[in-house]
């Protein structure tokens, strides 16, 4: 099986290369797009791929762009860390749709439906989706999909209990990360941004750049910042400058649109 990412975020890239690994090792991993731009290139020039792992959001827009620009019949797992796009993604070769954070046993479960699919494949080579897609039940699934809605924190000699909606930003500072609460109370957090991205509702909490995750109603204002980025002004006084770095800036544009 031979497989190409399109994936912009490094660290998700890497742990479904090695979920593919652990799956079967004998899985061909073509390399890794982190742009439409990148992935338009690479497609136009190689054909021989069984499969694409495409995220729906990267740094210059939604990978549906890239089926406007390059002709694809390769059957298309999505991850992505929305479930808006679940009827697009299914009009474009998708055989399936995961939420990230994408486990092992999820992933599997997508594999394991291409490989029975490799069996049933048309005259023209593209896969009969209609016959294996049950739209209904994936957008139930979907739906169903919980978040982490409280953390532990401990305070002097205390453990507390801190609920995601009292919760205006993330951020890390060397090698600690940090809560900031609606009251401005900047509290440690055992964790690192990589795990909290993932364990919070995409809708409600954005990574703005490598250090701040920012939640939706923490933003007073948005200012066009210099270098094409933006800059974020909160509700609460916070004594740090808070840009959305370049590659971010459309996502979270996107995010901020609430598409």
């Amino acid at each position: 099986m031979k497989v190409f990412i399109i994936e912009d975020e490094i660290p998700a890239a890497e742990k479904i290369q090695r979920y593919l690994k652990r799956y079967d090792e004998n899985i061909e991993i073509l390399g890794q797009a982190m742009s439409v731009k990148q992935a338009v290139t690479w497609l136009d020039e190689n054909h021989d791929v069984d499969l694409l792992l495409m995220d729906i959001q990267l740094t210059d827009g939604l990978s549906f762009d890239i089926f406007k620009s390059v002709k694809i019949d390769i059957p298309v797992i999505f991850t992505t860390a929305y479930n808006e796009y679940a009827i697009e993604a299914f009009k474009a070769n998708g055989i399936d749709y995961l939420l990230k954070p994408v486990t092992f046993d999820a992933l599997s479960e997508s594999l394991d439906k291409f490989k029975n699919l490799k069996n049933r494949l048309s005259e023209q080579g593209k896969v009969e989706t209609e016959s294996v897609i049950d739209l209904q039940a994936a957008l139930q699934m979907l739906s169903k999909r919980e978040y982490k809605t409280r953390f532990m924190v401990k305070i002097g000699e205390h453990i507390r209990s801190v609920t995601t909606d009292t919760i205006h930003l993330f951020y890390a500072e060397g090698r600690n990360a940090y809560i900031v609460t609606e009251e401005g109370k900047r509290l440690i957090i055992d964790y690192k941004l990589e795990t909290l991205e993932e364990m919070l509702d995409p809708k409600k909490f954005f990574r703005v750049n490598r250090s701040y995750i920012i939640e939706i109603n923490a933003i007073k204002d948005v200012l066009v910042y210099s270098n094409s980025r933006l800059k974020i002004i909160l509700h609460l006084n916070f004594d740090r400058e808070i840009i959305v770095s370049r590659e971010k800036v459309n996502a979270f544009k996107t995010w901020f649109d609430g598409e």
